[in-house]
């Protein structure tokens, strides 16, 4: 079992939806966006996921992808859900509007 440093960001109202999620082995690292806020345009040669749990919609786009197995991307997803205690978080491989 791996750890992965998760490092968080509070808005204004104390929401934590803006972090990196880095596996120190891989040195692979996962960037996540509030998709309430406009901010996030996907890049080129990264990967995207898209989490939804009741109101809260989130996006998480590698950074430094090289060819990484997607199981590590989405358990590097589903450890930060958890830790956000986001249980009913459902991972989408498009946007799910």
């Amino acid at each position: 079992m791996s750890n992965y440093l998760i490092s968080i960001s509070d808005d204004d109202n104390g929401a934590l939806k803006k972090g990196t999620i880095h596996d120190p082995s891989t040195k692979l690292k996962v960037k996540v966006f509030d998709l309430l806020k406009p901010h996030f345009t996907p890049r080129k040669g990264e990967v995207q996921y898209f989490v939804t749990s009741g109101t809260d919609t989130l996006a998480f786009e590698t950074e430094g992808y090289k060819k990484h197995r997607q199981l590590l991307i989405l358990t590097m997803i589903s450890r930060y859900c958890i830790y956000l205690g986001l249980m009913e978080a459902q991972i989408h491989s498009s946007l799910p509007f």
